[in-house]
């Protein structure tokens, strides 16, 4: 089909009332300043670091005890490189004191080094929470089919990646990695939650949780549990807090079912609870407690019924 050159015309035009509107809705572009960091480069980066974290189970195959360190090292000095640049401009762009001399690039550099510094204990933490995922559910037949195919294992590998950038200082690139992680499982974990060792989310959709949340350790949690704000705390100008508690503490063993709901910054659910499906939950729970909602009244109509009035049969059925 031809293209029609009198309509092409009225591009330019069209062009110079988008760029107008860069002016008149100011904080949605960002124009003459520093660079921002790159969330493509941060997506590679993670997955870098995730080669380090489970090698063998990435991009490079055919790896052993004899070629492993030199893969290792080939992505160590190339993240040290790349993550000292993304955190330079994340430092630079977060800057108030903009009139001061600051070596963001010194600054950056050194964080950069203590997260990979971290990678270890990282490991150490990531064995303890597959392992918890094999041994809470029946299903999974070995530990790769966890690394490969658990969605709640690849969110909190992110998490707890962006979470030692987030004690770190590092503006921006903790939450840009938890919001990709969100984007490919559906899980939401703010970068700034606290959460102990042995963690499990079975099935994952829809699970969030809030940045002021503190998560012991042997936790588990089903899809769509929401731990999150009651309320937000505001100063005498209306004014939302941003540095208070918002977000409920789980104390160690305690397992949460879905679509559970548990709100507030004075809510704890004490250790070795357990909490029942669709729970909704603003007060806090003793030790050794089980919470559930009172059970449902199904009501079965068979073939023979009359399908064309109202009696049903019906009884309890516990669930």
């Amino acid at each position: 089909m031809a293209t029609d050159i009198r309509l092409k015309e009225s591009l330019p035009a069209l062009t110079e009332r988008i760029v107008d509107t860069y002016e008149e809705c100011g904080g949605i572009n960002h124009l003459g300043h520093s660079p921002l960091p790159s969330y493509r480069e941060i997506v590679e980066i993670l997955a870098d670091i995730r080669e380090i974290l489970y090698p063998g189970y990435g991009r490079r195959q055919n790896l052993h005890l004899g070629n492993v360190g030199y893969h290792v090292g080939d992505l160590i000095d190339s993240l040290h490189d790349r993550l000292t640049q993304q955190i330079t401009r994340a430092l630079r762009h977060d800057c108030k004191a903009r009139d001061l001399e600051v070596d963001f690039e010194a600054e950056a550099q050194a964080i950069a080094i203590r997260l990979l510094d971290a990678i270890p204990g990282l490991r150490k933490m990531l064995a303890d929470d597959v392992h918890a995922a094999f041994e809470g559910d029946p299903a999974a037949k070995n530990l790769d089919e966890i690394l490969f195919c658990y969605p709640g294992v690849s969110a909190v590998t992110v998490f707890r990646i962006a979470h030692e950038l987030f004690k770190l200082g590092v503006p921006l690139i903790p939450r840009m990695m938890t919001e990709y992680a969100h984007s490919k499982t559906g899980i939401d974990i703010h970068p700034g939650a606290t959460i102990g060792a042995r963690f499990f989310i079975d099935h994952g959709t829809g699970v969030v949780i809030g940045e002021t949340t503190n998560i012991g350790e042997g936790v588990k949690v089903y899809q769509g549990v929401t731990l999150g704000a009651l309320s937000f705390p505001r100063d005498e100008n209306g004014n939302i807090l941003r540095d208070h508690k918002r977000h409920p503490t789980i104390e160690d063993e305690v397992v949460i079912y879905a679509n559970a709901t548990i709100l507030g910054g004075k809510t704890v659910i004490g250790h070795h609870s357990v909490v029942g499906s669709s729970a909704w939950i603003t007060r806090s729970v003793a030790p050794y407690t089980t919470v559930t909602i009172e059970n449902p009244r199904l009501r079965y109509r068979g073939a023979s019924d009359d399908a064309n009035n109202d009696h049903f049969t019906a009884l309890d059925y516990q669930i």
